[in-house]
């Protein structure tokens, strides 16, 4: 994949980084085994790409959550898909098949979460970032009604909430960067491992 079919604005050379984004995106690629395109799309502003990267970690990665990572990946993929991104719900329909290991699930959740076979719970969760996501103003004390009785605290509201704003973030610059997603998600995790 040249630069020109990853996004419609340049694409820097990894050499020609600072250093501790070269650091960042070489540490991905030899986990994943590739660099996935949003790194080197937002790499084009060195300083934005730092600031999306850290809040990134700060709300996937922050050891309080009582969300698993694949918990996390259905609110990416649901409110992703109800925003047309089609770079988040590829890249990040990929990550909820390995979490989850269900090959299916991912695209059951894109189309329509509804009819997923996810739990009353997290049902509710995706209720409740949908909302967020689509209709924000629409959020009511009935919203974190539903969500406590199904388990969830203030602090898991806020990771839900957290998770679905900076998505609707990425998914809008994903959006106008025509960020195309790496073939490599296409097909991760699309069979069972034994």
């Amino acid at each position: 994949m040249s630069p020109s079919d990853i996004s419609r604005y340049p694409v820097p050379e990894l050499n020609s980084l600072p250093e501790d984004i070269q650091q960042r995106i070489l540490a991905v690629q030899k986990k994943a085994g590739f660099i996935p395109n949003v790194f080197l799309t937002l790499a084009h502003r060195p300083a934005e790409f730092r600031a999306f990267f850290a809040y990134h970690d700060a709300i996937m990665e922050r050891e309080e959550s009582k969300l698993t990572p694949a918990e996390k990946e259905m609110i990416i993929v649901a409110t992703s898909a109800a925003n047309g991104c089609q770079y988040c719900v590829i890249a990040h329909g990929a990550l909820l098949r390995i979490f989850a290991k269900e090959p299916l699930l991912a695209d059951q959740i894109a189309v329509n979460y509804l009819h997923s076979p996810l739990s009353l719970a997290q049902k509710a969760m995706l209720d409740f970032a949908m909302t967020l996501s689509q209709s924000p103003e629409l959020i009511s004390q009935d919203d974190y009604e539903s969500l406590y009785a199904h388990g969830f605290d203030d602090e898991d509201i806020w990771d839900i909430a957290g998770i679905t704003a900076f998505f609707g973030l990425s998914n809008r610059m994903a959006i106008i960067t025509s960020m195309q997603a790496n073939r490599e998600f296409y097909t991760m995790a699309r069979e069972p491992r034994e």
